[in-house]
């Protein structure tokens, strides 16, 4: 795998990290929307090291992980039920899970309509996939700047072809894309600006990113302009 074909490989700094993401805000989020009460049966896509799946299996919640690369697996802690798969090809029966999660891979998959058919797939009738992805109209200026940073303005288009930030969405977008898959849907307004979006910022954009935060707080912008969307799609029973 080169070192531009998953951004996880790419830097040694994030492949020692043992979560990607915003984990706070992801944690904010599932405690807003109150699915983990029932103890569902939970799927997490995208699962890389398992840092979420070990929280929740240290819970007793029954969960499953899956990640489209092998290594990233075989780096965890800790032994975890995981496998090797892709988010728009899930080797698991139909109606196996009250719960699927995924957080920063949406918008990773090409065929996003053929992902939600097998989350719809796997999910009981009634089971909900709550996700987490940028907002396209954020995270295009940002992904470029980081993007000619780390490898130049030669290559800035990397990070919206395949398997990196590919099926970005707007608001519209997504909650159209979602309503014609068949879920009931909703968006959430979950606070992202913690001290891992702030050394985000500092990292890539300085002092002139640090200043421009205290300026434009993004969580209190209305949701379509938000800097990522945190959402339920609910299977209807």
């Amino acid at each position: 795998m080169s070192r531009l074909d998953d951004d996880r490989f790419s830097d040694p700094q994030t492949w020692n990290q043992q979560a990607w993401g915003n984990v706070e805000s992801n944690l904010v989020f599932l405690a807003q929307t109150g699915l983990l009460a029932a103890k569902p049966k939970i799927l997490e896509i995208g699962c890389g090291k398992g840092a979420l799946l070990s929280l929740l299996r240290r819970q007793n919640y029954h969960a499953l992980g899956c990640d489209h690369a092998l290594e990233v697996l075989r780096s965890a802690a800790e032994p975890l039920p995981v496998v090797a798969a892709d988010g728009d090809s899930l080797p698991f029966g139909n109606g196996s899970f009250d719960l699927v999660l995924s957080f920063d891979v949406f918008e990773h998959i090409p065929d996003t309509d053929g992902h939600l058919r097998e989350v719809c797939r796997v999910l009981r009738p009634g089971g909900s996939y709550a996700f987490q992805t940028p907002n396209i109209l954020t995270n295009v200026p940002f992904e470029i700047l980081r993007t000619s940073i780390r490898f130049g303005v030669r290559n800035i288009m990397w990070s919206f072809r395949p398997p990196q930030h590919c099926a970005l969405h707007s608001f519209w977008k997504l909650r159209r894309r979602l309503e014609r898959s068949g879920f009931e849907t909703e968006f959430y307004s979950v606070p992202v600006v913690n001290e891992f979006f702030r050394s985000k910022v500092r990292r890539y954009a300085g002092k002139a990113g640090a200043v421009a935060l205290r300026l434009v707080n993004p969580d209190r912008l209305p949701l379509p302009i938000r800097t990522n969307f945190f959402v339920t799609a609910r299977r209807p029973s």
